[in-house]
């Protein structure tokens, strides 16, 4: 039988890592989380991969130790815990005691000598020890029984490969660090001998006693009379001392403490809830906790039927479908679940297909006994991610009505900044309950099943559960937005815009294949082209889309100056911003980055729309993110439209390849500098109020303020970028990269800017301070953001929190804006029994698909819902134009 094996992690060691590495994460109270979500990322790999039966973190303690009060100096350049890391260690070791994991700290003595001194107890039983650290100074406890894994380079370095990994046997790891010193823990060394000085002595005498004993033998004069000064041998005898461990202190291998061991679940659901790790939590349970006590599979007519009944009696229930596929425009109907009460739910398999599958009612049975209650407007309809099983229901022939809440919109409300908002993270945040993983029921990877092919008594607990959590959160979720007033937004613009979104995606949008083709070809050669261009000027071939080398032609073979290097690979960066630096100096790096923009634009959208085309309608159909982006604004995925090129030569071509059926047209209306109009209603800066309401030229009229009657053919362009640096907070050195000049000089245009709108600069900065005390920042229609950043003791922190503040509001409202005249056009369009379809929503632009012979109908209608979304002191103006393609629908 294998020895049983003892992990001992070098806490405050993987806790830095950890900060470092994801620097800036924080829960919505602004508590800052990063180090010890990393910290337990790492443990949660390790445990997984290694599988200990023993487990504990060692920290070092607070305070003085026996080695700063042998030498003053000891670590005295260190610079103090960051501020946000402080206040991370006691929230790890709560954790930590949840999850039922030892620690470990001793008086006086630092981390390294707790873990050897545990090391040594272990080895005394038999047991192996593997320590967890990138400390070099731990090599030295490496022997038959001790090892130590290294996180940074993720190796095992034992007494096989130590002398490897360090040049020294780990025998000799103290002789090495004594002469060479630490200058991590300012352990001075001797001075003038180095890292290499030090493995060649002692590589060459065996230790450094003898290395003491044979002092005349040394070669080098100046390294042996360095050791010869008796000054010297002080600091050497010094140092050898600090870098020693303490390997006896009276501590207590308790290997019922340091087993592995369940957790406290409801700790580790509390403790993980506040700090909002959702993602991380069912890792380190046991098993999940299903909240439905009372699950039921309906198989028969008579069931469904009594249960349509009780829907019907109680005038609301909890509705979730699950499919074969993750995308409504393709996906098939498998089952439903429905939950009217807490802790109780029901499933009713419809579509279950594998061998052996029980019985089920089928589907367009089943569908028309439910027809009736969920077509219902009377009946109110609660889930999670709705506008998924709209899309499914009416695919199916059932057109859902009554829907009032949608517990991922509500929680998006609550907290937009989360990015994220599945139900496993909403039940752990709100109700302490651990949501079955997708994965524990249909698989991962290549074993992973579609939902019809899942055993239904695998897929009914997961399905009844699902419908339990959305109904016991939609109750929960609906009473906080009430107390945080967000009940009016959440009732007039984002609950109707469920189903306007659902209609969108499921009408789609057309593209013709061969125009994408023809483009495709055409990049390919541009793309040939630019590369050859490359190499030539390079003077050698070389793979562009290696950034290393890439950085070697660039930084090496043609000598340009690097202005930083990677933090991961240590090689020098060839990012988007850097390559845009050095095309300023060599023509190869303008070239670079025009090959990276057509290479994009063939992969993203030449190549991949085309394959997107569902084959059972010839159209694209995008899905509408409603609570991803923390401003408010919508975004689309699989394909992402909304970054479709809008302007430029490839831009056009690739518009003109979005089409409409036949016998319509395409009708494109884009808001005119809604953002700026949005500026100046909330400043009421009179310049910027009387530039809109006497209709000038916004650009025009800025560059005129800033840079004076004889401004150049350029000031225009150059005007747009202050007008835009302005909302998004930009410092002087962000627009004098954007202008091309200094950041003096465009610091003279920012003062120049608000000395002419100094009533846009008292907005500015109090929204900033209204921002900073309230906690959150607030668009025209109440639509809230937190801030903490600007509470942050992190200065950059505190910053990007500046930017968010000053951007929200416009931004924001600027959102609600379009989103509010989504919904007056689509009303509009359905009270008059018009065909046209609203189809895409990019930015502030909105695309319909108009028959033929509704134009002249059409075009005031859409001018009139968008121009009225909004009563603002300046007013709202949309450009319009039909076309028989995206590009030219002008």
């Amino acid at each position: 039988m294998s020895p049983k094996r003892l992990f001992l992690i070098d806490g405050n060691s993987l806790l830095y890592r950890s900060y470092y590495a994801i620097r800036g994460l924080s829960n919505s109270k602004g508590f800052p989380t990063g180090a010890v979500y990393g910290f337990l990322g790492a443990l949660r790999k390790l445990l997984d991969a290694e599988k200990p039966d023993y487990l504990g973190v060692v920290f070092d303690v607070k305070g003085p130790t026996v080695r700063h009060e042998e030498y003053g100096d000891y670590k005295a350049h260190r610079k103090p815990m960051p501020d946000d890391l402080i206040p991370q260690v006691p929230v790890l070791k709560d954790v930590l005691g949840a999850l039922r994991v030892a620690t470990a700290e001793f008086p006086r003595y630092e981390a390294d000598d707790v873990i050897a001194s545990l090391a040594a107890r272990a080895a005394a039983r038999d047991i192996r020890t593997v320590i967890v650290t990138t400390d070099k100074d731990l090599l030295q406890l490496i022997d038959e029984k001790t090892s130590v894994w290294n996180p940074a380079k993720e190796m095992t370095v034992d007494a096989a490969s130590v002398k490897e990994f360090f040049g020294v046997e780990a025998g000799a790891v103290v002789d090495v660090l004594a002469l060479w010193g630490d200058a991590s823990d300012n352990v001075p060394g001797v001075p003038g001998i180095g890292e290499k000085t030090a493995k060649a002595l002692i590589q060459e005498y065996g230790a450094l006693d003898n290395l003491l004993a044979n002092l005349d033998k040394v070669k080098n004069p100046r390294i042996r009379e360095k050791l010869k000064a008796p000054e010297n041998r002080e600091i050497l005898e010094l140092s050898r001392r600090l870098v020693t461990v303490c390997r006896d202190l009276d501590v207590d291998l308790d290997l019922e403490r340091y087993a592995v061991q369940d957790p406290d679940e409801k700790e580790t659901v509390r403790l993980f809830g506040e700090l909002e790790f959702s993602t991380l939590l069912p890792g380190f349970l046991k098993a999940p906790r299903p909240s439905v006590k009372d699950f039921r599979t309906i198989f028969d007519e008579a069931g469904l039927k009594a249960l349509a009944g009780r829907i019907r009696k109680a005038g609301a229930v909890a509705v979730d479908t699950e499919t074969d596929s993750p995308a409504p425009t393709r996906a098939h109907l498998v089952g439903l679940s429905f939950s009217l009460v807490p802790g109780e739910a029901f499933y009713v398999p419809v579509g279950h297909d594998y061998l052996g599958a029980p019985a089920q009612i089928p589907r367009e049975r089943a569908l028309d006994i439910l027809r009736p209650v969920l077509e219902d407007a009377k009946i109110l309809k609660t889930g999670q991610n709705v506008k998924f099983d709209l899309i499914v229901l009416e695919r199916a022939g059932v057109r859902i009505a009554g829907v009032a809440r949608d517990t991922m919109v509500l929680s998006y409300l609550l907290e937009p900044n989360w990015g994220r908002h599945g139900l496993d993270r909403l039940a752990l945040h709100y109700l302490r309950e651990t949501k079955i993983p997708y994965e524990e029921v249909a698989g991962r990877g290549k074993n992973e099943l579609t939902m019809d092919k899942v055993p239904v008594e695998r897929a009914a607990p997961y399905a009844c559960q699902d419908a339990a959590l959305a109904w016991e959160l939609g109750a929960v979720l609906c009473d906080k937005v009430r107390a945080r007033k967000l009940d009016r937004l959440y009732e007039d613009i984002e609950l109707p815009l469920i189903g306007l979104l659902a209609r969108m995606e499921t009408a789609g949008v057309r593209v013709d294949p061969a125009v994408l083709r023809t483009m495709a070809k055409e990049l390919e050669g541009e793309i040939g082209r630019l590369e050859k261009e490359i190499c030539g000027l390079a003077g050698c071939t070389f793979n562009i889309n290696s950034p290393r080398q890439l950085a070697d032609v660039l930084f090496h073979k043609l000598g340009l100056q690097p202005s930083r290097r990677t933090r991961v690979t240590k090689g020098y960066s060839t990012s988007l911003d850097i390559l845009e630096d050095l095309a300023e100096a060599h023509p190869l790096a303008r070239l670079v980055l025009d090959f990276r923009q057509m290479a994009k634009l063939k992969s993203t959208y030449a190549d991949a729309l085309p394959a997107l085309i569902n084959p059972e309608t010839g159209r694209i159909h995008t899905s509408y993110n409603q609570t991803v982006a923390s401003t408010g604004r919508l975004s689309s995925s699989d394909p992402n439209l909304q970054n479709i090129p809008a302007r430029g030569p490839w831009g056009a071509r690739f518009r003109r390849a979005f089409v409409p059926d036949e016998g319509h047209v395409l009708l494109a209306a884009d808001y005119s500098q809604i953002e700026l109009r949005v500026l100046a209603h909330l400043s009421e800066d009179r310049a910027l109020l009387e530039t809109f309401l006497q209709d000038r030229d916004v650009h025009e009229e800025t560059a005129r303020l800033v840079f004076g009657e004889d401004r150049g053919d350029d000031a225009r362009r150059r005007a747009k970028i202050i007008n835009f640096s302005i909302i998004y907070g930009a410092s002087a050195y962000s627009l004098a990269r954007e202008l091309g000049t200094s950041a003096g000089e465009a610091q003279k245009f920012i003062d120049r800017y608000f000395a002419e709108l100094p009533q846009v600069r008292d907005y500015l900065d109090r929204i900033v301070e209204e921002a900073r005390e309230r906690g959150f920042s607030e668009t025209i229609f109440g639509r809230q953001r937190q801030v903490p950043e600007l509470r942050a003791p992190d200065r950059v922190l505190q910053q990007a929190g500046r930017r968010i503040a000053l951007n929200n509001p416009i931004q924001g409202s600027a959102a609600d804006i379009i989103k509010v005249a989504m919904l007056r056009a689509g009303r509009a369009i359905e009270e008059r029994k018009l065909r046209t379809r609203m189809i895409l929503q990019v930015h502030d632009e909105l695309v319909f698909e108009v028959p033929g012979d509704e134009r002249a109908a059409v075009e005031p209608l859409v001018r009139e819902a968008m121009e009225g979304a909004a009563d603002l002191r300046v007013p709202l103006k949309v450009r319009l134009g039909f076309g028989p393609n995206w590009a030219d629908a002008k």
